[in-house]
């Protein structure tokens, strides 16, 4: 297992990082999976020995029974608390109260306080804001998250889902203020979903930020199992994430042939991918079995040819779209070194 920098932090994380929405099973996250406290334990044992130190959670997750399960693995485990990164979230509906929800500095502070317990922690190594509140005014978001960095109750930041434009005004709005500006973003990455490429990419590299990828397998798509129309797992249930078919089709064969070759599931030659894009820090796995999260986790000794890397990028390419194709157009010359005559 390699490590990479969490941006501008000196934080460390494993290049795979465990997810745990299949934590619970309670509610809508049943389809995700049901695994009780000794499933948890297996997994969450078998991560740490194959060098994973990151751990990605939220407190919707099985509306809280995720952390509760990961924070009993910890230490049922006895496992080292200052040798892991565990990550959680805030930002969805919590309960029915007017209030339970959003990215306000009450719900914030509620929110934060719920995790710890539920995870028997004191502190959160990152804590991420799970979506983009329409309604809480930037500024009292970033102060309330400086406040629970200042407070010693969370240590990093990160965003989920969120736009390349407002990442930008927040990290602005932070650096004016002096507060803890965002260390990582969350985003929806994969073969069969490259629109991370376009606008957030960009401003992650340029703002020194760490990515981490939720879906490298587009909710079990690149897993294989869809080829022969068989509708299993996630995507029985419907297409989440949603991908374009042609381009979806296009991506499984070139996986399948490429899998062939080198003796490797579609699944690793999935992840495989991912781990060599440059703006990638951490890609994060989840599995319903025992079996599939050590197919996963050989991902990270899997290196792909130039060749073959070149061979998933054209089947999974962006159509092109304006302004991109417009900037390529015009920036032709300052791409190409000056010659003098």
């Amino acid at each position: 297992m390699r490590y990479r920098l969490l941006g501008r932090t000196g934080l460390h994380v494993s290049e795979l990082s465990l997810g745990t929405m299949n934590y619970g099973g309670a509610g809508y996250f049943a389809n995700m999976g049901s695994l009780g406290q000794s499933e948890v334990d297996e997994q969450v044992r078998l991560a740490v020995e194959k060098g994973i130190n990151l751990i990605d959670t939220a407190d919707v997750y099985s509306y809280g029974q995720s952390e509760v399960l990961v924070g009993q693995a910890i230490r049922n485990l006895g496992l080292p608390r200052d040798e892991l990164v565990i990550a959680t979230k805030g930002f969805v509906r919590m309960g029915p109260g007017v209030n339970q929800l959003g990215l306000s500095r009450h719900h914030l502070f509620n929110a934060v306080d719920a995790s710890l317990k539920r995870l028997q922690l004191d502190h959160i190594d990152l804590y991420q804001v799970h979506g983009v509140d329409p309604l809480t005014p930037l500024e009292e978001t970033l102060s309330a998250l400086d406040d629970l960095v200042r407070a010693g109750k969370i240590r990093y930041t990160g965003l989920c889902n969120t736009p390349g434009w407002q990442v930008m005004k927040a990290n602005a709005i932070s650096r004016a203020h002096g507060w803890k500006s965002f260390s990582s973003a969350q985003v929806y990455y994969s073969l069969a979903g490259r629109d991370v490429e376009r606008e957030i990419v960009p401003v992650v590299e340029d703002q020194g930020m760490g990515m981490l990828i939720w879906s490298p397998l587009a909710g079990g798509l690149l897993s294989g199992k869809y080829q022969s129309g068989g509708a299993q797992g996630r995507r029985s249930q419907g297409s989440f994430p949603p991908v374009v078919p042609a381009r979806a089709d296009a991506c499984l064969q070139a996986l399948q042939v490429i899998a062939n070759a080198i003796d490797a599931s579609p699944a690793q030659v999935a992840l495989a991918w991912l781990l060599a894009r440059r703006a990638v820090t951490s890609v994060i796995i989840g599995a319903r079995t025992h079996e599939q999260l050590e197919t996963n986790l050989a991902a990270a000794d899997l290196a792909l040819s130039h060749e073959h890397l070149t061979q998933l990028d054209e089947a999974s390419a962006l159509p092109s779209e304006y302004p991109g194709w417009m900037l390529a157009f015009s920036s032709q010359d300052r791409l190409t070194p000056p010659v003098k005559p």
